[in-house]
């Protein structure tokens, strides 16, 4: 009885931007799950090599190219998936980028282009696939936040704005639909150990001390240790969990960190 709450057989998953590193991991884990998998991305080339990823993991993949800031695109790729794959049950809101520069540099149109994949492109998808959830009764709705969603840091003022607006938004979406039976949460990921990461994972590297003496767990996040908890807020296991962020920062949050001359 309790792994049936966690089976997603029968469940189709979007995982936006699920082509490489933490959303291709959680795409994993939802596939081991029993769910089938559907990716974006810009690019048909990044799509291809990610579904020949998913291939060799033994996981059958479905990628559609469409941009999900602009909403015409994303009406477009949404009838697409439900027609070739089924109606999407489960929606992993990770597209996201970056821009590190300090804000007194910042140029407004760098600002703008961070809100606009990280903040507004969930309120797009989600919007369009939460018409279909309604009428059919349900669904889940998962947006990937970040330690940026409580914290701030040297030179990602847009990035920590758009995060901060998208744990708002995840309890606003939990406010308005879920009497539909959608529930919708949010993924915090801590510092995690992915190919972009690689370059400071060094041993006398600063940043790589940094992380390991600030985390009580005392390492970088492996990209599956993200899928359990994916895995539970897209099941029946979390079927009156709504409004949440879950934080998989081994701790980070939890503390003010300690003196550097401490153990």
């Amino acid at each position: 009885m309790s792994i049936n709450l966690f089976d997603l057989t029968g469940k189709v998953a979007l995982i936006t931007g699920g082509v490489h590193g933490l959303g291709m991991a959680m795409a994993k884990g939802l596939a081991n799950a029993g769910a089938t998998i559907v990716v974006n991305d810009l690019s048909q080339n990044a799509i291809d090599n990610a579904i020949a990823e998913y291939k060799q993991d033994g996981i059958t993949a479905h990628g559609y190219v469409f941009n999900v800031t602009e909403e015409s695109e994303v009406v477009s790729g949404l009838k697409m998936i439900e027609s070739e794959v089924g109606p999407v049950d489960i929606l992993v809101n990770n597209a996201g980028i970056i821009k590190r520069i300090p804000m007194i540099d910042m140029e407004v149109a760098d600002f703008a282009a961070v809100i606009n994949v990280d903040l507004i492109s969930p309120f797009i998808v989600s919007k369009h696939v939460a018409k279909g959830m309604i009428a059919r009764g349900g669904g889940k709705i998962i947006n990937i936040c970040s330690m940026m969603s409580e914290l701030g840091r040297d030179s990602v003022s847009a990035y920590a704005a758009a995060k901060g607006g998208l744990k708002m938004l995840t309890k606003n979406m939990a406010t308005e639909w879920a009497k539909f039976n959608i529930q919708t949460n949010g993924i915090g990921p801590g510092y995690f150990a992915t190919s972009q990461t690689a370059p400071i994972r060094v041993d006398g590297h600063p940043f790589n001390e940094f992380i390991i003496n600030r985390t009580p767990a005392a390492r970088w996040g492996n990209p599956e240790d993200l899928q359990g908890t994916a895995i539970f807020l897209a099941s029946k296991a979390s079927d009156f969990v709504n409004g949440h962020v879950v934080y998989v920062d081994g701790g980070i949050l939890a503390t003010i960190g300690k003196p550097s001359n401490e153990n």
